[in-house]
């Protein structure tokens, strides 16, 4: 099964959330708004930080905000940046692999892996908003993202 870690899927939402709002939000501000428990949050906008995706600022007036407009982030991006090259498999764009001389599917994989990347490259950030307000209505919110009541949100 392909599945995105927890913290890709609250980095997503994370970087939405910041493009709502036009001002610095703080680490605690957004684990408010987004229902993600502060720590996460804080880890999260580290990892976003450290790859250019959002500007901290220190201070009494400190804060986030995006670093760039949604349209110009790509999810593939945002994986990347949370948990590193997307890879389906060990031996994928030339990695090593323990069954090299005994599988024969050496190289294989990388078409696979490249349409896979290709599609999280195609869609934006600004796609997954569009597409998730026009799903639930404005104004609605996402219950896997409502932590209080169901525990953590699992990513898809």
């Amino acid at each position: 099964m392909l599945r995105l870690s927890k913290l890709t899927d609250y980095a997503v939402v994370a970087l939405v959330r910041l493009a709502q709002q036009d001002e610095m939000m703080t680490s605690p501000s957004l684990s408010h708004a987004t229902g993600i428990p502060e720590p996460t949050v804080a880890k999260v906008l580290k990892i976003l930080a450290a790859d250019e995706l959002v500007i901290s600022l220190r201070g009494a007036r400190g804060g986030y905000r995006l670093a760039r407009p949604l349209h110009e982030i790509s999810v593939a991006r945002v994986i990347t940046a949370v948990d590193g090259p997307i890879s389906l498999t060990a031996c994928v764009d030339g990695g090593e692999c323990d069954a090299r001389t005994l599988c024969g599917l050496c190289g294989q994989w990388d078409a696979v892996n490249d349409a896979i990347r290709g599609a999280l490259s195609s869609i934006t950030l600004a796609d997954m908003q569009t597409r998730g307000q026009a799903a639930r209505g404005p104004g609605a919110g996402c219950a896997a993202h409502d932590i209080s009541a169901a525990g953590p949100a699992v990513a898809v």
